[in-house]
């Protein structure tokens, strides 16, 4: 997957400017895709160009005019291809495995240090999931169709993140017995 492919899926949501786009990647696909503002403007533009989004342009009193980038036909269609594509396993890329798999070198209180912290991230995580489900999401069985995709989104992060936790603690207990 590209940053091209995530930018445009959170288009298909809502036509924003580039600005918008940036503040409210983070809130939705940012949750599974990063991308920095700077890598965000630069891919419009690209996206532009190559005539997948179009621009639309607010005229602002005493602000510099706003662009509002909208997804074209072409656009759709792109993202139509790719989803259709069968998509591949990501590879885990994660410092605290990398961490873990060399944990012998490090101090036992360190390590246990560095568990505690991603369970407290990752139980915030879920928190947050949890209220993003209560206020979008309280009547999952009256969905519009857009919106049961995203959900399925959401209900994957929020596994991702118990899963997370259980295994934390699972880690924490382990290296607690086995460690003296």
């Amino acid at each position: 997957m590209a940053l091209t492919h995530a930018i445009l899926s959170a288009l298909i949501e809502k036509t924003c400017s580039g600005y918008d786009l940036a503040k409210r990647f983070d809130g939705s696909v940012g949750f599974f895709w990063r991308a920095t503002h700077q890598q965000i403007y630069r891919e419009l533009t690209k996206l532009e160009e190559e005539g997948l989004v179009s621009v639309e342009r607010v005229v602002q009193e005493s602000r510099p005019d706003k662009k509002l980038y909208i997804v074209t036909e072409k656009g759709q269609q792109f993202l139509s291809d790719w989803i259709a594509k069968p998509a591949k396993i990501a590879p885990v890329k994660d410092e605290l495995l990398v961490k873990l798999f060399a944990g012998h070198l490090a101090d036992k209180t360190a390590i246990a240090a560095e568990l505690e912290r991603h369970r407290h991230q990752h139980q915030n995580r879920l928190i947050e999931y949890q209220e993003i489900e209560q206020r979008y999401f309280h009547t999952p069985d009256q969905l519009s169709q857009d919106n049961r995709f995203r959900y399925l989104t959401l209900r994957w992060g929020m596994r991702y993140e118990r899963e997370w936790l259980a295994w934390c603690e699972e880690a924490i207990a382990f290296l607690n017995e086995t460690i003296p």
